[in-house]
C-alpha cells in the first residue's frame, strides 16, 4: 500500500489525459530532468513510474491523478493496450471484466475467442469462462456459428467488457 497522495503526484509529475503521458516538473532523481517522460514500459507492457522510491502503474497514477483517489477496484484499458493511459481509455473494472476484455489465447487454433477444436467429435466447441467457471454454450459445425455463440454470452455476461478477442 502506498501513501502517495494526488497533491504528492501534482508536485512532480503533470498528466496530459490526451496523450496519457506523465511528465516530470521537478528533477526528482540525478538522471530525471524537468520536461521528461517519466516512466518506462515494463516487460508486462504496462508504463511503470517510480516516485519516491515505489514503482506505480502509469494507468493508476492517472487515475489518482484525475480522481483524486486509488481506484477502489481495477482498472481496464478499453483497447487492450496496457502502455495507452489516455484518460478515455480507462475504466474501473471487477477482476472479472477485466479478464473478458482480453485477446483470445495465443495458443488458440481456431483464431477466434471462446473457440475450441474437439477432435473427439470432429467439430467446434464453444465455451465461456465466468468468475472463474468455464461454461459450455454448444458444439456447432463451422468456427463462425461457435463464435456467434460465444459474442452473444459475452454480451450478455459481460455486457460493455464484452470483446471479440481480435487484435
Amino acid at each position: 500500500m502506498t501513501n502517495l497522495t494526488q497533491q504528492r503526484l501534482k508536485e512532480l509529475l503533470t498528466y496530459d489525459p490526451d496523450t496519457g503521458e506523465f511528465t516530470w516538473i521537478v528533477s526528482a532523481a540525478r538522471r530525471i530532468r524537468v520536461g521528461d517522460k517519466a516512466g518506462h514500459i515494463g516487460t508486462r507492457g504496462y508504463r511503470d513510474i517510480r516516485i519516491d522510491g515505489i514503482k506505480h502503474r502509469a494507468h493508476r497514477l492517472a487515475f489518482l491523478y484525475m480522481t483524486g483517489n486509488f481506484p477502489v477496484i481495477e482498472l481496464d484499458h478499453w483497447d487492450r493496450n496496457r502502455s495507452n493511459n489516455r484518460w478515455r481509455n480507462l475504466r474501473e473494472a471487477t477482476t472479472g471484466d477485466n479478464k473478458a476484455n482480453t485477446s483470445r489465447r495465443s495458443d488458440n487454433i481456431s483464431g477466434r475467442k471462446g473457440v475450441h477444436w474437439n477432435e473427439r467429435d470432429r467439430n467446434w466447441r464453444a465455451n465461456i469462462c465466468r468468475n472463474g467457471r468455464r461454461f459450455h454454450l454448444g458444439y456447432f459445425v463451422s468456427v463462425g456459428e461457435a463464435h456467434e455463440a460465444y459474442m452473444a454470452a459475452a454480451e450478455k455476461h459481460f455486457g460493455e467488457f464484452a470483446c471479440s478477442g481480435e487484435r
